[in-house]
């Protein structure tokens, strides 16, 4: 796992790591046999999600205020807001044509 952009919030970003794979990995393995029916597979997303800010939302609100912090005090804020602007999220990129085969 790689270093966060602040020393400061390294340990934070590991703790999320792990919490995020080990709730991904329970997420993704049971997905394929409650996705045969669509409320089966609603009822199983709620219920991971409620999952996921039991276990790992603190952590993940605590990681992204260090990593915003670091953002200011390193002068990365008006870059940051420059590449919104040029390169704004506003859509998803277009499948490739090998992924609609």
């Amino acid at each position: 796992m790689a270093h966060s952009l602040s020393e400061e919030c390294t340990p934070l970003k590991r703790e999320y790591d792990a919490c995020f794979n080990a709730w991904f990995e329970g997420y993704l393995e049971p997905v394929v046999s409650a996705s045969s029916r669509p409320e089966e597979r609603q009822k199983f997303a709620q219920e991971k999600a409620a999952e996921y800010e039991r276990s790992c939302g603190k952590i993940w609100v605590q990681y992204r205020e260090c990593v915003q912090k670091a953002v200011k005090e390193k002068g990365l804020g008006s870059l940051l807001e420059q590449a919104r602007t040029e390169n704004p999220l506003n859509d998803a990129p277009p499948s490739s044509p090998e992924s609609s085969s």
